[in-house]
């Protein structure tokens, strides 16, 4: 009697599956590890710059890395003491105004009763706009807790920037891979390295938008919601959103409603004006992400890495969707990440020099 044989292609998809489950679960097993590594990694992709324009000219890798090294902490030691405090009382009166948020909504319901629109308390209870302000509470304390660990980061980023002139050269002599692939490599690392680049000057600028835009309109800790802004617009498409809610919110209970209306303006025109016209200049074609993408590993990063992986989320989806572009076997996965249609096969892409390009064999 013949019996049935496995398909072997079944058995394969099992095994990455259970492969891949146990990765997950040792990832976040290990995050309090894991975070801070990473946080080096980004820190290190977007000091490679300097570093590299410093290496030309000729300055001594040591001495490059402590000038770097030196302006990071000089940073951290202007802004972490002013934006430290505020984020301390924040969080001490986020229980206040989480009761004035849900008090405003029960005034909006039973408003809206007066004009026969009814909400049943049971929407009441699920919906609570108090919740955001929590979130933000969240992040700020993880981010807060993973800075504990300022000197694990900072020696990880020296090391790392130590090791990066000679580490695809290692790669190289040590699996003896064909120079496309050492080439495809290196194209990976350059446009990570353009994209954090890109992205967080958006973000800076956008943090600074925010802040000298409610510091002119007079809504309390203006600083603390431009560091939010900053952070949150890492996350493309909907972070913006997620940054803007809170604050709107704050502005209404604290100050009043035409001081919420004018809070609203500005975050729609630095919204509009850095992340839909000046980022999409900058990234070029290839650099971006689909909403439910975003989405997605949002959730998904969030739920491994903690608080601070939300703000990974998209830095971490983009590094995976710009090497699997790199290479012709798993590109079909890049456009599916991408937020745009391919072009035809037929035609033939448009020359330029965006960093989502791929390399030519």
């Amino acid at each position: 009697m013949d019996f049935p044989r496995d398909d072997p292609g079944r058995s394969n998809l099992l095994v990455i599956g259970a492969s891949f489950v146990i990765i997950i679960a040792g990832m976040k097993a290990a995050s309090g590890i894991i975070v801070p590594f990473l946080l080096s990694f980004f820190i290190a992709v977007m000091c490679g710059g300097p570093f590299t324009w410093m290496q030309k000219k000729r300055v001594p890798p040591f001495l490059a890395v402590s000038i770097i090294v030196i302006c990071i902490i000089a940073v951290l030691l202007a802004v972490g003491a002013y934006i430290g405090a505020s984020v301390n009382d924040f969080l001490q009166e986020i229980p206040q105004y989480q009761v004035r948020i849900q008090d405003e909504f029960i005034n909006l319901t039973i408003w809206l009763r007066g004009f026969g629109i009814h909400i049943s308390q049971r929407v009441v209870d699920y919906f609570d706009p108090a919740s955001i302000m929590q979130i933000i509470a969240n992040i700020l304390s993880g981010l807060g807790g993973v800075l504990t660990n300022t000197f694990l980061i900072l020696f990880t980023v020296v090391f790392i920037l130590l090791e990066s002139s000679t580490f695809l050269s290692k790669i190289k002599a040590a699996f003896r891979i064909s120079p496309y692939t050492v080439e495809t490599f290196d194209f990976v690392f350059l446009c990570v390295g353009k994209y954090l680049a890109i992205k967080t000057w958006m973000s800076l600028a956008t943090g600074i938008s925010v802040m000298l835009w409610l510091m002119a309109i007079g809504v309390n800790y203006p600083v603390l919601w431009g560091l939010v802004a900053f952070l949150l617009h890492y996350i493309p498409n909907i972070g913006s959103l997620i940054a803007a809610i809170p604050a709107i919110l704050f502005a209404l209970v604290d100050s009043s409603l035409g001081t919420a209306l004018l809070a609203t303006v500005g975050y729609a025109l630095v919204n509009l004006i850095f992340g839909n016209i000046l980022e999409p200049i900058f990234m070029g074609r290839g650099l971006s992400l689909s909403t439910l993408v975003v989405f997605v590993s949002l959730i998904f990063w969030g739920w491994v890495l903690g608080p601070v992986g939300m703000l990974l989320s998209a830095p971490l989806t983009m590094i995976f969707k710009i090497a699997f572009e790199g290479f012709p076997s798993t590109r079909w996965v890049a456009i599916l990440l991408d937020s745009e249609v391919p072009l035809p096969l037929d035609m033939p892409p448009a020359k330029t020099d965006a960093p989502g390009t791929a390399p030519r064999r």
